[in-house]
């Protein structure tokens, strides 16, 4: 017995087509949708995670700051306390400089000169006094320049003739001189041992 189809099987193969067709492009739109969403998802949760790190990262800068701010502050102390630390040991050092400025004299002053005053300021001091002749006060030129060890660079600052006494028969001519001297800090040590080099001497 032969079977024939009357059915219009063109019109039904392209109802199939057409369903296939529509069945695929929804399931396309769907699988779109679906990478769409997922997609999405997965930015905004990179976008929170790298939110956080910023967050923290943030937070770790100021710490940092506050550190960083913290250690100026430190420098600053240090430096003041290391200022003062020189300040100190500046001011131990000067307390005993009038004392050796003294002792250099005594051994520098020649014979027929006397002192009549000695001002300290800044790093030297201005000796004034009568001397019985310019070679006297030359005298104490080269003394203080070859052989001082708390002084240095002497510098003559002016000498004249000047009598001495209140009536014309007891006064006595000398010269009035004025000098500065560099104040010189040697090592205490190395001024001890050559001021007893010089005495044995």
């Amino acid at each position: 017995m032969i079977l024939i189809n009357l059915l219009p099987y063109r019109e039904a193969r392209r109802q199939a087509r057409k369903r296939a067709f529509f069945a695929g492009m929804l399931a396309s739109a769907v699988g779109g949708l679906g990478l769409v969403v997922f997609g999405l998802s997965f930015v905004t949760q990179l976008t929170s995670q790298q939110e956080i790190r910023n967050e923290y990262l943030q937070a770790e800068i100021k710490k940092l700051e506050g550190q960083i701010r913290d250690i100026g502050t430190l420098r600053i102390e240090i430096e003041a306390l290391k200022a003062r630390q020189r300040a100190i040991e500046d001011l131990q050092t000067d307390r005993n400089v009038p004392v050796h400025l003294l002792n250099e004299l005594v051994r520098h002053v020649p014979d027929g000169l006397y002192l009549k005053s000695m001002v300290q300021s800044g790093g030297g001091v201005v000796l004034s006094g009568f001397a019985q002749s310019n070679e006297r006060v030359s005298e104490l030129l080269r003394n203080t320049s070859q052989n001082g060890v708390w002084v240095e660079r002497p510098e003559l600052i002016e000498i004249k003739a000047a009598n001495l006494g209140t009536t014309p028969r007891d006064s006595a001519r000398v010269y009035e001189f004025s000098m500065r001297l560099k104040i010189r800090r040697p090592d205490a040590d190395a001024a001890g041992a050559k001021a007893e080099k010089r005495k044995v001497s």
